[in-house]
């Protein structure tokens, strides 16, 4: 398993989807052999979720630098050094330990995984001089229009998403329109592309559960939380600042009514400059990130949970999306009622939903929510058919079957 994204990584919820498949794929037959990065390469690390490896698990860690920080010279450095990604530095010295792992360990197949482009590069390696099946776990898409928008690097990423769709004998997406999108541009594959949700790890919400005792985060007011990354085009809070100060000077809301809080936003200066713009600095909460455990608990004390996606976005789903199903709170969603986002919660029973880029629309379903939230907020909740159908265990049991699949093995008995 070729991951970037693996502990003692910290900052990123892609890390789940390796970590939770390494957990679960030995109760369906398969024994996982992880090859990452060495964790110099991280911008920040935890050990909250080293524990969480299964005991006996082989990770290995090849040399790699981040070469934004460890290649530049005043901030800047030569573009191909950081192309298709800033860890491009990982490719050389992954493959050698990867072949290693290979002549001693005898796996039957091969699986890698983007959003690092560098991931597919190493895959398609190791499949070169291995012959062993691989599988290019995608999770979104790579070659987009206008991104990267960097020319040279948008060459680069398709030039890695061609390779992996023809050497690999099976690509994976995390969404629908997704699997759709790449089978009309590669039709030739179309059978070979298929469907990887993310999903949710019921031990983690176990133990967060056990957590959960100290009350509404903010008492006497609503907390509207957004946990993780606000991309500045993709999850693009404008609109949304721009809907609370409507509803601030209607005198519909105060601070002391709601308030939304933002945990490890990471665009911290854009939220802080929107809030100020609109004069909504007192209704936003900007906190700092805290362990994977703790960022549970937090969602299961909130009063709704928040999640932003844009337009440009539709053939994606924020990860945490399965995470706030199983909290069993309120889900409010800003998003393109058309995208695969707002499908999914409308398929678990949740409606409430906002464009993204609509202030009025926004304001009307939060206007909604603060009068309903503590009395029937039914509509912004899940079914619990699919809360349970969204658990980490269950999709690395589809993982396992496609592992089946390519190597030509029968499942287990």
């Amino acid at each position: 398993m070729v991951a970037y994204h693996f502990p003692p990584l910290a900052g990123s919820s892609g890390i789940q989807r390796t970590l939770r498949f390494v957990q679960h794929l030995p109760s369906f037959g398969w024994n996982p052999l992880v090859l990452s990065a060495d964790p110099r390469a991280y911008e920040r690390v935890s050990t909250d979720l080293e524990a969480d490896i299964p005991p006996g698990t082989v990770v290995r860690r090849a040399f790699a630098l981040d070469t934004a920080r460890h290649l530049s010279l005043k901030g800047r450095y030569v573009g191909a050094m950081a192309r298709p990604d800033r860890w491009i530095s990982w490719r050389f010295d992954a493959v050698r330990v990867g072949m290693e792992m290979i002549h001693k360990y005898k796996p039957e197949a091969i699986w890698s995984t983007y959003p690092i482009a560098t991931a597919h590069r190493i895959g398609a390696e190791l499949q070169r001089r291995s012959g062993l099946p691989w599988i290019a776990d995608f999770r979104d898409p790579m070659a987009q229009e206008g991104y990267p928008a960097d020319p040279k690097t948008w060459q680069a990423y398709k030039d890695i998403e061609r390779e992996a769709v023809d050497r690999a004998a099976l690509s994976t997406f995390t969404t629908p329109s997704c699997v759709e999108e790449y089978r009309q541009r590669y039709p030739d594959r179309a059978q070979d592309l298929a469907l990887l949700e993310n999903g949710y790890d019921e031990d983690s919400f176990a133990l967060a559960g056990d957590l959960a005792s100290g009350g509404p985060l903010n008492p006497g007011a609503i907390t509207l939380l957004h946990s993780g990354i606000v991309y500045p085009s993709e999850r693009d809070p404008t609109q949304l600042m721009a809907a609370l100060k409507r509803l601030h000077d209607a005198g519909q809301i105060t601070p002391a009514t709601l308030q939304l809080r933002f945990r490890a936003a990471v665009a911290e200066d854009l939220l802080r400059r929107l809030a100020g713009e609109h004069g909504v600095q007192d209704y936003i909460q900007i906190c700092p990130p805290v362990p994977y455990r703790e960022a549970l608990e937090e969602m299961l004390r909130a009063d709704g949970l928040l999640l932003l996606q844009a337009s440009n976005c539709n053939a994606q789903i924020p990860a945490k999306l399965y995470e706030y199903l199983r909290a069993g709170r309120p889900v409010l969603c800003l998003s393109d009622p058309a995208g695969d986002t707002a499908r999914v919660l409308l398929d678990a029973g949740i409606n409430a939903i906002a464009r993204l880029d609509d202030a009025g629309d926004i304001a009307r379903l939060l206007q909604a929510f603060c009068q309903n939230a503590r009395t029937s907020p039914l509509h912004t909740l899940a079914r619990p058919d699919a809360i349970a159908a969204a658990s980490r265990r269950g999709r690395s049991e589809a993982l396992a079957g496609l592992l089946d699949r390519v190597s030509s093995r029968p499942g287990p008995r």
